[in-house]
């Protein structure tokens, strides 16, 4: 399993600059590959169903020659019917080895850190706000895709790779 503490960081990088937003897709892309062996080949809904944890589900929602955006969320039944929470939409950057969290909805925690990280930089301008609320998403991202390979979730690809997942 690679290690994102490889991932090269300049020295004048600081949290929430765009040199460390890059690495952070980065380390994404590394985290993406501990439960999704080959994001380029993947196809379809899968379902990664494991014991004791809820089931994670992956759509591939748009596929180019260079990038593949996916859904990424837990399915939960709720008053209402189900719930997609976090309903996070990840691009995947085939040639430059990066994962981006271009959009994340459905979470109440996901609020509550853009609202901290908000009251952190709003006296900054737009350029820098939209830096902050990219970093927000993609820690989000990053901590969540430790999780779920913690958990033991991973997902088949169309060629079989990786069959702990189940096909939804």
């Amino acid at each position: 399993m690679d290690g994102d503490q490889l991932c090269a960081v300049s020295w004048r990088s600081r949290p929430g600059t765009f040199v460390s937003l890059m690495t952070l897709y980065e380390s994404n892309y590394i985290r993406l590959g501990w439960i999704l062996s080959a994001p380029e080949a993947v196809a379809g809904h899968l379902i990664s169903n494991v014991p004791g944890d809820v089931a994670l589900h992956l759509q591939v929602l748009e596929r180019c020659r260079f990038t593949t955006t996916l859904r990424l969320s837990y399915l939960l039944e709720g008053s209402r019917g189900p719930l997609l929470t976090p309903d996070m939409q990840v691009r995947v950057y085939h040639d430059a080895r990066l994962a981006e969290a271009c959009s994340c909805s459905g979470w109440r925690r996901a609020s509550v850190i853009r609202q901290r990280l908000g009251e952190q930089i709003r006296e900054i301008g737009g350029l820098r706000r939209e830096l902050g609320e990219r970093w927000a998403r993609n820690m989000l991202l990053n901590k969540w895709l430790e999780y779920c390979a913690e958990r033991g979730h991973r997902f088949e690809t169309a060629d079989g790779r990786m069959t702990s997942a189940h096909r939804g």
